[in-house]
């Protein structure tokens, strides 16, 4: 028996015929467009990956302790990532530090992406700072923040599925530790950078990186304490920081008092407001002793930074310091976080 298309060729004619034949031949060819288009769409899809966790700092009068903790302990979680970000300062980063273009490709690390020194990005690129201080035009810290924008721009201009972020949950957050310039003394700023999306057509959006909002966490403000400082990514990271478990002498705080009465005068400071007055290799020992239970199966790593001797490590994380340019016009014998501290 014929097939019923072979009916309906038959009785159209030949010329006929031949126009329905390339009528389901172009059918054909647009089907196998849409499906291969499907299959673009899925190996153009992005992934960021998100390393969350927290980061705390001890800042006292002769150097900062500061360690990183991850708060998931999967393996194939995303850790804090500890940069160099110039001959003063390190940059811990959390949020979305890894990116994947398409998805499944080799992840692209945020800081792969920074312009080359001297760019100073768009008008719109320089940073404020809610709650703390606007910082200069022309700082370095500026030039910090505009940098990373750029970087994030070029990756998430690509990101074009809907994310599910908070409206105040950035995208990403570097916590940046170090001495100002000019024998000002140390400071901590934190950067954070949100993305909005707009629908463009169905379910294809428009990623845009905002300015990042930009706050001074050391020093305090006069008459304000000095204790302990703890940054969290993301949103949902449970359990109490480490200034709240020393507040309230937590079990794990009392047993590592008691292991070592040294650290009983590192918590005496912090529960008075000032920490900086902490004995400044106690206070990075306390810090060692007390992320370890903390961390658990998790990665870590803890660190000290002097402005006179540079970065050292008590605990080192997995994969050396991603650093920064080295500044040719720096004198040879100036501070850098670069160089192996002097014993």
């Amino acid at each position: 028996m014929l097939s019923t298309m072979s009916l309906r060729l038959r009785r159209f004619g030949v010329r006929k015929a031949a126009e329905i034949r390339r009528f389901l031949l172009f059918g054909i060819f647009l089907c196998a467009v849409a499906v291969q288009s499907s299959a673009q769409g899925r190996e153009d899809e992005i992934v960021a990956n998100l390393a969350a966790g927290r980061v705390i700092v001890h800042v006292t009068n002769d150097g900062i302790a500061f360690a990183a903790i991850e708060q998931s302990a999967e393996p194939d979680s995303i850790a804090p990532r500890v940069v160099s970000v110039d001959s003063t300062h390190i940059g811990v980063l959390l949020g979305a530090t890894e990116w994947q273009i398409p998805a499944g490709s080799k992840p692209i690390r945020v800081e792969s992406k920074l312009p080359r020194a001297g760019s100073r990005g768009d008008a719109m690129g320089r940073p404020d700072a809610p709650g703390g201080r606007l910082q200069d035009e022309n700082s370095d810290l500026e030039l910090i923040g505009i940098s990373y924008l750029e970087a994030l721009r070029a990756l998430a201009s690509q990101l074009h599925q809907k994310i599910e972020l908070g409206t105040e949950e950035p995208l990403l957050q570097i916590v940046v530790i170090g001495y100002a310039p000019g024998g000002y003394g140390p400071e901590v700023w934190l950067y954070e950078y949100r993305v909005v999306q707009e629908a463009v057509r169905g379910e294809y959006y428009q990623t845009r990186v905002l300015r990042p909002r930009t706050m001074q966490l050391y020093p305090p403000e006069k008459h304000e304490p000095r204790t302990l400082l703890e940054v969290r990514y993301a949103s949902d990271t449970e359990g109490p920081s480490l200034r709240e478990r020393i507040q309230r002498n937590d079990p794990v705080i009392a047993r590592i008092t008691n292991a070592e009465p040294k650290f009983r005068r590192v918590i005496e400071k912090i529960q008075a407001g000032k920490a900086n007055g902490a004995n400044f290799t106690d206070a990075a020992d306390f810090l060692r002793a007390a992320v370890v239970p903390l961390a658990g199966k998790a990665r870590f790593f803890v660190g000290t930074l002097r402005e006179d001797r540079g970065l050292d490590w008590l605990v080192p994380p997995e994969e050396p310091v991603q650093k920064a340019k080295e500044d040719k016009d720096r004198p040879p014998d100036a501070p850098t976080l670069r160089r192996t501290p002097k014993p």
